[in-house]
């Protein structure tokens, strides 16, 4: 195939414990999906999830140094249990939603909240808010075989060693079962997706130079420094 010039590197995170590498094709993201986060937005209780999305290559494999980016002077951070998938489909039941997961990670979904705000404001949509470059750190990903489905379990994400975010899975308005046969309603999902599901309350502004570290009981760990 001629190319009118070369494509780009396809995307691909580390899988724990193996030299293989998880390759990503489409990056969903789950809004509001812990009570307290949702109340913190304005949100009242448990509302039908929705969802937006990350371009693949605004991820971060690994974290390390991130780019703080243009445009925003209120940048903030939010910790999510990240769902791999190693199987799809359309309409997937709930009962049948685990079968499709690979493996669980821990990411950042790093949010200019002041853009966010005003496209809300004006019903204008997120993109540049959500899905600008490395606007997505991601660890390792640990296999369901080594994992199992952690159902609960601390979530955290400090800055400059002070916590600032602290919840548990336990607390996911929708389970993981539950998002993936919801958004399989929308589109239909494949292999190498990515699902992030959703932040506990505490986010807070973060500024250059500022260290963050994650940590999901389990899961792992995920370190940036905003540079």
């Amino acid at each position: 195939m001629n190319y009118v010039f070369p494509p780009a590197a396809p995307v691909a995170l580390r899988v724990a414990g193996s030299e293989s590498v998880f390759p990503v094709r489409r990056v969903y993201c789950v809004g509001q999906n812990y009570a307290d986060h949702a109340a913190e937005m304005g949100g009242d209780g448990r509302q039908p999830p929705f969802f937006f999305g990350k371009p693949a290559d605004a991820l971060v494999p690994g974290g390390g140094n991130v780019a703080y980016p243009p445009q925003t002077v209120n940048l903030q951070h939010e910790v999510e249990l990240v769902v791999a998938l190693s199987k799809g489909g359309s309409d997937i039941a709930v009962d049948r939603a685990l079968d499709c997961v690979y493996g669980y990670a821990i990411g950042f979904d790093l949010t200019r909240r002041d853009l966010q705000s005003r496209a809300k404001a004006k019903g204008q949509p997120w993109d540049m808010a959500k899905g600008y470059d490395q606007s997505g750190p991601v660890s390792a990903i640990v296999p369901v075989a080594t994992l199992g489905h952690p159902a609960n379990g601390a979530i955290w994400l400090k800055v400059n060693g002070q916590l600032k975010q602290s919840g548990d899975l336990a607390q996911m308005s929708w389970k993981v079962a539950e998002v993936i046969a919801n958004l399989s309603s929308y589109v239909r999902l494949e292999p190498g997706d990515l699902i992030f599901t959703g932040t506990p309350a505490g986010v807070s502004t973060v500024v250059r130079g500022d260290v963050l570290e994650g940590f999901i009981e389990n899961v792992g760990e995920l370190k940036i420094k905003l540079v």
